[in-house]
């Protein structure tokens, strides 16, 4: 189910956010937003392999590119400088490890990574599925959606990110991997927020935040 959005907006539209509702602009920032996706995606062929964590990172990927580049433009977008910041930050943080990680030690059997990246892919790929067309990275309004994993917990794809990073913690522990994850972790929780704060301004999404308590993970948080 999507909910519609309704036409009355707390705050103003900046001509800049008004710029951004225009497909022919968001269509072009969603091929930049996902690039270094898509670059991440050709030059792993290189080291493909039947891994479950491997092939995990390459479903998620390739539905993330996909899904962005298919999606519809918004019908508005904030112009909080803040909020694109924090976009960049928590959207390309996850690229850092693969320059500054170290080999670490595992803490649990590959099994139970395996299963980690299991869950952790299956959660994100339903949020994404779920979401349609209505993906962003940046905090936008496109349709309320309140389907599929969304009838569960407000930010899924956020949960399947966070389930992955800890399953990478535990599988190549070492203090600095540690920070990396909890950072990016704490990134997306607080893009939550602020998306939550951006959207609640349409009644239908305060509405739907009554009706959907759990941000992350039902019944705890």
């Amino acid at each position: 189910m999507v909910m519609p959005f309704t036409r009355r907006i707390v705050s103003p539209h900046s001509s800049f956010a008004m710029r951004l509702r225009n497909p022919w602009v968001d269509k072009p920032l969603a091929i930049v937003a996902v690039a270094p996706f898509a670059y991440g995606l050709y030059s792993s062929r290189a080291y493909f392999s039947f891994a479950i964590p491997y092939l995990c990172y390459f479903f998620t990927t390739l539905v993330l590119v996909g899904t962005m580049l298919w999606r519809k433009a918004p019908v508005r977008v904030t112009s909080n400088p803040w909020y694109w910041l924090l976009t960049l930050v928590a959207t390309y943080w996850a690229f850092l490890p693969l320059i500054f990680q170290n080999d670490g030690r595992a803490l649990v059997s590959p099994g139970w990574y395996d299963a980690i990246s299991l869950l952790g892919c299956a959660i994100n790929v339903w949020g994404r599925f779920s979401l349609g067309r209505s993906i962003g990275f940046v905090p936008s309004q496109r349709d309320i959606v309140v389907r599929g994993a969304y009838r569960f917990m407000r930010h899924p794809i956020y949960t399947g990110v966070s389930i992955t990073g800890i399953g990478y913690a535990l599988a190549y522990y070492s203090p600095r991997n540690a920070l990396f994850v909890f950072f990016l972790i704490f990134w997306f929780a607080v893009k939550s927020l602020a998306e939550e704060s951006f959207l609640r301004q349409d009644p239908a999404y305060a509405a739907y935040m009554a009706q959907v308590r759990w941000r992350w993970f039902p019944g705890l948080a």
